[in-house]
């Protein structure tokens, strides 16, 4: 009971996952991104084995296809799981096993894929995708913000009574460096979706401040002082709107 777009930038070459999900803590399982190697995600039942699988497979050179047919020829229970796999160059393949949990499947585009399990029907992915493709504009980690927020106002996830809300969400982005560049998670929340985006927007304002930090340890801010300017400024942005 999940929907996910995972996707590599043709523009910074980063490799990015925005999920959302009924299940508490969907973050713990968004361990397939390596800037300089591609992306997985396995989902619905999920096999945690499959991620650090695929990358190995994509470090070694196999194509997204030749990943694919290894974890499932690995895995006897793989008609449960969704898969998707993209590889460095934005090539990918994906997979929704015939005994997931209706509605489920899956559709690709320019280095991404949308997919998902227990949905309200494929208007969901189909909106995501739409929102991924008319975000171009915008930052990676938006687009893929954009991408499920699309997907949980397109009826998200459907149980026997009815709608179920995202409980957990995730937005992670991986480009030139073995760390994270964007981790940003939402474990157990009623409203999991809207909260991501407020931490989000929350974190853009800390963003340079953190890197700056990082740079120039010596000459740092205080982040208490970090966050009286921070402080002020919104005040005087009140001020001027009145």
């Amino acid at each position: 009971m999940t929907f996910t777009l995972l996707a590599r930038c043709p523009t910074s070459g980063q490799v990015g996952i925005g999920i959302a999900t009924y299940s508490i803590t969907v973050g713990l399982y968004c361990n397939g991104l390596r800037g300089s190697i591609g992306a997985t995600m396995t989902q619905a039942f999920v096999n945690q084995g499959n991620n650090p699988l695929a990358l190995r497979l994509l470090a070694q050179g196999y194509t997204p296809e030749h990943v694919l047919a290894e974890l499932k020829a690995n895995d006897p229970h793989h008609e449960f799981r969704q898969i998707a796999v993209i590889d460095r160059l934005g090539r990918l393949a994906a997979y929704s096993g015939p005994k997931n949990r209706g509605w489920a499947g899956h559709v690709t585009g320019d280095g991404y894929v949308a997919m998902g399990n227990v949905l309200a029907g494929k208007p969901v992915i189909d909106a995501m995708a739409a929102a991924y493709e008319g975000t171009a504009d915008l930052a990676f980690e938006r687009r893929l913000l954009a991408a499920i927020e699309a997907g949980r106002d397109a009826g998200g996830q459907v149980g026997n009574d009815g709608h179920l809300p995202e409980r957990s969400a995730a937005v992670m982005v991986y480009g030139d460096y073995d760390h994270a560049e964007l981790d940003l998670r939402v474990d157990l929340h009623d409203k999991a979706v809207e909260e991501l985006r407020r931490a989000f927007e929350e974190y853009e304002l800390y963003r340079g401040y953190y890197t700056e930090r990082s740079r120039n340890p010596k000459d740092a801010m205080p982040q208490y002082a970090f966050v009286q300017s921070l402080a002020r400024n919104a005040g005087q942005k009140q001020e001027a709107a009145q």
